[in-house]
C-alpha cells in the first residue's frame, strides 16, 4: 500500500482505482426497436397493467378498449385530468406530437390505467431514444409506482377495519 499523507492524495488514489472500473460499467445504451420500428414497454399503475408501442409519427395516440377496437385517447379516459397526466412524458422529454402512441390496457381503474399508460410511455421512450431517459428518470417517471391496495383478511370488514363493537 502507499504511503498517503494528505487528503488529496487519498481522493487521486481512490479516483484511480475506481475509474477503469466506472469506465467498464457506463457502456452507450443501445436503441431497442423491432422490425417495424416501434419500441415496446409495459407499464404498471396500482392492478392495471398497459402495454405500449411508440414509433415516430404524428401524435396520434390510440388506447384498446375491451371490444379490441383502437379508439383515440381523448374518448377512452374523457377525463382531462387522465390526458394530462399521458400527455407528461411528452412535454418532459420535448418530444411532443413527435411519436405515435399504440395501448392496450387492462385490469384496475381509469386512474391506475391511466398511471400504468404514462409508465409504459416513458419506458419505451427511453428505450427508442436512450437520451431521453435522463429527464424521464429526473421526473420520476421510469419508476413504478408499487402501491396495490391491500388484501381483505378474514374476520374483519375490510383490510384493516374491524366490524362494529357492541358491548351488550
Amino acid at each position: 500500500m502507499a504511503d498517503i499523507k494528505s487528503l488529496d492524495e487519498l481522493k487521486a488514489a481512490v479516483q484511480g482505482a475506481a475509474a477503469p472500473a466506472a469506465a467498464e460499467v457506463e457502456a452507450p445504451r443501445e436503441p431497442v426497436r423491432d422490425a417495424l420500428g416501434r419500441s415496446y414497454a409495459t407499464g404498471k399503475r396500482k392492478d392495471a397493467v398497459a402495454r405500449v408501442w411508440v414509433k415516430p409519427g404524428s401524435g396520434k395516440f390510440l388506447i384498446r378498449n375491451n371490444k379490441g377496437e383502437y379508439i383515440d385517447y381523448t374518448k377512452y379516459f374523457a377525463r382531462p385530468v387522465l390526458q394530462m397526466i399521458l400527455r407528461q412524458p411528452f412535454q418532459i422529454a420535448n418530444v411532443e406530437g413527435q411519436f405515435d402512441v399504440m395501448a392496450t390496457v387492462a385490469g384496475g381503474g381509469l386512474s391506475g390505467q391511466a398511471g400504468a399508460v404514462k409508465h409504459g410511455i416513458s419506458k419505451a421512450l427511453q428505450l427508442y431514444e436512450p437520451s431521453l431517459r435522463a429527464p424521464l428518470k429526473a421526473a420520476g417517471f421510469l419508476t413504478r409506482d408499487s402501491r396495490v391496495v391491500e388484501r381483505k383478511k378474514y374476520g374483519k370488514r375490510k383490510a384493516r377495519r374491524s366490524f362494529q363493537f357492541s358491548k351488550r
